[in-house]
Order: C-alpha cells, then structure tokens, then sequence
C-alpha cells in the first residue's frame, strides 16, 4: 500500500472526533463490555427517501438487520434461501416459492398472503424498485406458506432478482399511508427498528421472535455522518464500534487490526448528461472521456485502495476480469473550445470531491470550463435524475440491486431504466440490453452482458473510472461484522462487542 500523504495523515490526526458524546455507553463497566451491548454504528448516507425500500435507502434497512427479502445472496453471487427456504420454476414466466415459519416484528406471521401484498406493492411503486426495472411482476398466494410468482415475459433470473433490498418483505403495517412505505417495526430481520430521527439517527431494538436465533447484541444506535473523518475519529476515540466507508485518506490513522478492506463490485463512473445539454453531442462526450486519466485517480486519489476503470464490472466481477471487448461505435473527440459544463457529486463518500477536483483539472487542460457542484446525496439526486448536471460522479455497486449482471444495465443505462443518471437513451444499448435480457444460460447471459457493456461504454455517456474497496472501521472489541462485495450486510445475528 502506498504509503499516505503526509499533510493528509497530518491533518487526519489532529482533527478532532467530531462525534465524541454522541453515543452513550451501553452496559460497560469498567471498560469490559456487558453481555448484550448495543452496537454504536456510524453510517455515510443519512436517509434520502426516510427510509422507504424501494430506493438508495434499502441498503440501510438491510445492512443493519432490519428487513430481509425471500432470497439472499452466496459468497458465489447465487440465489440462497432467506424467507424462502426454497423454490422451483413451473414454467418460462412462473416461479414458485415456499416460506419458512417466520413472524413479522409486529408480531404478525410472514404468510403467503403477506408476501404476495408486499410485492405486489413493490411491483405498483414509483419509482419502482431498481430490480423491477422493465419487469412486470405478479405474486399470488396458493396456500399459507406457497407463493407463486410471474413475469410479463421469461425471467429466468427471478430468484436472483427477489434477493433484491428493494424488495423486502414487509407486514401491512408498513403500508398504512398510501404515500409512503414505513419499515419501523414492520421488518423479519434480527433487529427492529423503533425510533428514526430525521437524518441524523436511528434506534434499532434486537427482535427476540427471529426465525434466524437471537441477535447477540441488545440493538444498535445509529448516527448518520456523511462527513468521513467525523466517522473514522469516532471509532479511534472510542465513541463509535462500526464506522462506515473510511475515507482512504484517513486508513493509515487506523490500527491494522481495527481496519477492513473490502473488494467490492461498486465502481466509480463519470456520467455524462445524453439528453440535454453540451454533451448531447457524441464528439464532446468523447471529448470528455479522452481527457480522463484514471491512473491518478486510483493511485493518487485513492492510494492504491482502487483499481483503474476498466468497465461497468469490476476485478471483484470475477467472470467479466480481462474479458471486457471494446467499447463498440465511439465518436471521434472534438475540440471543447471553452464549453461550459457543471459537474456534479455527493460528499458522503469522501472520495468523490477530490476525485470531481482531479476530473475538473483534466476537463479544464482539455478545453472545458467547469462548474463543481458538491452537495450530499440526499439533495442531489432528484436534481441528478432530472438532468440538472451536465456531469456526475457516482459510486454504484454493479451487482447491489440483484446480484445479476444485466439488471445494472438495465435499471441504469436503458431508456426506461429509473436510475438512469446518465439519461442514456439509445436504441442499441436497448437492444443489447434485451438480448441479455432474454439469456437464459448463466455463461452465456455474463457473455451478453458484456456485449451490451461495450454497446453503453460505445457511447461515452458512461466512463468508469475506478473500481473500488471499501475500507470499514472495525473496533478491536466487535466481532461478527459482515462484510460482502455486494455491500448489502453489515450487521447480524452474530455481530457483538
């Protein structure tokens, strides 16, 4: 690992924990942990939706506990049983799932019917869920515990997309206002939430009723803290067990024994506005991407804590790694003489206002003049999703929302797709996109896929810039943290200090 910055480190140690007070102590004595403390967690990303599943904040709701959906995913990226305990397909559009005994936390049972409501108010959402993204889905109860699922068209990655956070399964308590999904107390998972304070907090209470076993830990207090150095001072003060996404920057403060690495599938990308503004046009957004050096970004942004961009998949991607064909039907640069163009990105990853200064310095040598926006997630992405920026720098995790490698391309880079920040519109994308789509074969859908990777990346509204690991703070004390590429758990059963 390269070794850091030393006005970096500098400035890193004599920061002062900005959290300290923030938790209180919890069953300590002595400094000797009680049997059952609550777990202190300190997250990037304070509520954008106020928790509703069915977008950015599903990841929340699952990392801490709190809901589960009828599948999971393995170590292998394939469907493992959750609150399904099994399934089988019944023909090219049916699925049909069995339910474990499990009980909501209000105490109700998790039955077919409950699950059949609760996709099928998932299926109605708008926004729906990135895992529905052109898919049409239909759940009908058979019996107490039988399910049967359906797709408009062949799915045959369903299990796969069931696994989704957005897809959580919730009791009709959650559903009471029509306007809004509420999981407080209406999850399966081994916590329950109680309490959410706006976007600074959460409480979470350990569910004695989970069908899993008893969570070893009493709860967890949540704080949401988009700044990363508050977060990393808090775990070396003392004053936090968990701290999310340290900032790279301040890994070296960090004890080695208090520090995980992670390789995960999420890749930082440039998106380029394809629909309106300066780069509707092809040649300036080839422009754009020849101006882009991403080995400064990985080695110096980063520190060596990245991988330079090679594709919407990443080396974590172990099937797509040095299989990437070439970008397919690029337009040849332009000159930008002076274009002006805003670009955009959230500071809750603490990477991404440097990585936006680097790209602005590259953009500007190239002929750009640059307006740098940086605000948190929560009050960019409507403007985002709008096409308000010309440019945004985004950290997504390719295989988060199903764990298959098309639903990313499709939910992000298709016409109809619903997190489409790049608001690529284009009828070969779309094409290839389906062909993978309708792939039923798990080599030859990966294949497909990247296929229709070269087909997006053709057209410069993408440029995948690094591929990143996440670095957590991890208090010497805490055992049982749970740590994927697909960043969906954090938290379990066996999670404790």
């Amino acid at each position: 690992m390269p070794a850091p910055r030393p006005s970096r480190l500098l400035a890193a140690l004599l920061a002062t924990p900005l959290l300290a007070g923030c938790f209180a102590s919890s069953g300590e004595a002595d400094g000797k942990p009680a049997d059952g403390s609550r777990l202190r967690v300190a997250l990037a990303f304070p509520p954008a939706e106020r928790l509703s599943p069915y977008g950015a904040d599903a990841t929340i709701l699952s990392r801490l506990g709190i809901t589960e959906s009828l599948t999971a995913l393995d170590g292998n990226g394939a469907a493992a049983p959750a609150l399904a305990s099994s399934w089988r397909r019944q023909d090219a559009r049916t699925w049909q799932f069995t339910l474990r005994e499990a009980t909501f936390h209000d105490g109700s049972e998790v039955t077919a019917d409950a699950v059949a409501a609760s996709l099928d108010r998932a299926a109605h959402a708008r926004p729906a869920p990135a895992a529905l993204s052109g898919v049409t889905l239909t759940a009908q109860a058979l019996d107490r515990h039988r399910i049967r699922v359906s797709t408009g068209r062949p799915d045959p990655i369903l299990p796969l997309r069931l696994s989704s956070p957005g897809l959580a399964v919730l009791s009709a308590k959650a559903y009471r206002d029509k306007d809004h999904v509420d999981p407080a107390g209406a999850g399966t998972g081994p916590f329950v939430l109680k309490k959410v304070t706006g976007a600074t907090s959460a409480t979470l209470d350990r569910y004695d009723g989970y069908w899993g076993g008893r969570a070893q830990a009493a709860g967890i207090d949540v704080r949401f803290v988009p700044d990363g150095t508050a977060r990393t001072n808090a775990l070396r003060s003392g004053d936090t067990d968990i701290a999310e996404a340290v900032p790279v920057a301040q890994a070296a403060t960090l004890q080695p024994d208090t520090r995980r690495e992670t390789a995960t599938t999420r890749t930082t990308s440039l998106l380029l506005n394809h629909r309106s503004g300066p780069f509707e046009d092809a040649r300036l957004r080839a422009a754009a991407r020849a101006a882009v050096d991403t080995s400064a970004l990985a080695e110096d942004v980063y520190e060596g804590h990245a991988d330079r961009g090679t594709g919407i998949y990443g080396p974590a991607v172990g099937w797509a790694e040095g299989r990437h064909p070439a970008p397919v039907g690029r337009a040849v640069p332009k000159r930008p003489d002076g274009t002006r163009i805003t670009l955009a990105t959230y500071d809750n990853r603490p990477e991404l206002p440097e990585v936006a200064q680097v790209l602005k310095q590259q953009l500007e040598k190239a002929g750009f003049r640059v307006e740098l926006v940086v605000r948190e997630y929560a009050r960019l992405e409507s403007d985002a999703l709008a096409g308000k920026f010309d440019a945004f720098v985004l950290a997504r995790n390719s295989l988060v929302d199903t764990g298959d490698p098309v639903a990313i391309l499709a939910g992000d880079y298709t016409c109809a797709g619903n997190y489409n920040l790049a608001l690529l519109c284009d009828k070969d994308v779309d094409r290839a996109v389906a062909e993978a789509e309708r792939t039923a074969d798990t080599v030859k859908r990966q294949d497909a896929a990247l296929r229709a990777e070269a087909r997006i990346l053709g057209t410069d509204s993408v440029v995948p810039l690094v591929h990143q690991r996440v670095i957590t703070g991890v208090g010497r004390s805490v055992k049982g943290v749970l740590l994927d590429p697909y960043e969906r758990t954090l938290i379990g059963t066996g999670t404790r200090r």
